[in-house]
């Protein structure tokens, strides 16, 4: 007769550990070979020195690579090694402050480029895979859940205080040498950049969506984003019944945060204000808000729906053009 396996016996967790680490194996597989170690340099008399290290991913047959804007800050120049060994020359081509994202090209490789998945799939509790290139580490990997999502985090670059949109927020470990790398759902697609820019102890990734999306291509063609800038420190929040009957809306986004002197402070916009719309649009997440804040907006007045106090107020904010040094 067989022997009937207890639970919680170790032949009983075999499964699903197995399972899972397989999980985490195949993307690391996947995803490993186009995450390189990136080295940003300056020059001065003696040669060049290093200004900024991280890692990046390889996106295009032809050599473009996607990274973090606060690796490459200061520099227009460095070189990139594959998990292979590989190695090629870097340029700058552009840099967006505001989403962290910044593309830089070298020689087309022999392998073909990462899969870009999209971020607007993800759910909380879902299982997400970190891979980045640290100090010339290859394949440091990292497994974890998504632990929230369309955050808007604050953060200082460069001695100004700026705020990255609509980050995934996940439990697995980063370090500032996974700045750059990929996040990756379960198929091996990539849904996200990670980025250590907001401090030890929280994993942030920059996603791939619809608006990262134009922002890669604008960089690809003019080597910057002109981006219209509110100052508006957020989180998505699900609205009570009652102010579901009011409005008509199911979902909102809690302001958090007003940065002093900004466009939104101007317009009144105040910590714990609900928006509801903005340019007569519904407003549910960080994307949705950041949407509306291309060139077209620089300047624009851009009226905007909010739920104070259990009222519906009315404010007008006008969006400044986002500096371009962040």
């Amino acid at each position: 007769m067989d022997q009937v396996r207890k639970p919680g016996s170790p032949e009983s967790d075999d499964g699903p550990l197995d399972s899972y680490s397989e999980t985490v194996m195949r993307v690391a597989e996947t995803v490993t070979p186009h995450v390189a170690a990136i080295e940003m340099t300056g020059n001065r008399r003696n040669g060049r020195f290093r200004v900024g290290a991280g890692s990046a991913v390889l996106f295009t047959e032809d050599g473009y690579l996607l990274t973090n804007s606060h690796v490459v800050a200061g520099t227009r120049q460095g070189n990139a090694v594959f998990a292979d060994g590989a190695r090629t020359d870097l340029e700058l081509v552009g840099a967006d402050p505001l989403s962290d994202l910044a593309v830089v090209r070298g020689r087309a490789p022999k392998l073909p480029p990462a899969e870009f998945g999209d971020a607007e799939t993800l759910r909380v509790g879902q299982l997400v895979v970190a891979v980045g290139n640290p100090l010339g580490l290859a394949g440091s990997v990292t497994a974890g859940v998504v632990s929230g999502l369309g955050r808007a985090i604050p953060v200082w670059a460069g001695g100004n205080r700026r705020v990255i949109e609509d980050v995934i927020q996940t439990d697995a470990a980063l370090n500032a040498g996974s700045s750059g790398g990929a996040l990756a759902d379960t198929h091996g697609r990539i849904v996200g950049i990670n980025t250590a820019v907001a401090g030890a102890g929280l994993g942030l990734a920059v996603p791939i969506n619809a608006t990262t999306r134009r922002i890669i291509a604008a960089l690809l063609a003019d080597g910057r984003v002109r981006r219209a800038y509110l100052g508006v420190v957020s989180t998505p929040i699900r609205l009570n019944a009652s102010a579901v009957v009011r409005t008509g809306q199911r979902d909102g986004l809690r302001v958090v945060e007003v940065l002093a002197g900004s466009p939104a402070d101007r317009a009144g916009l105040a910590a714990g204000d609900i928006i509801l719309t903005a340019g007569g649009r519904p407003v549910s997440n960080a994307e949705s808000l950041q949407k509306l804040l291309f060139a077209d907006a620089i300047g624009q007045p851009l009226r905007i729906a909010v739920l104070r106090d259990g009222k519906e107020t009315d404010l007008v904010a006008v969006p400044e053009e986002m500096a371009a040094n962040g």
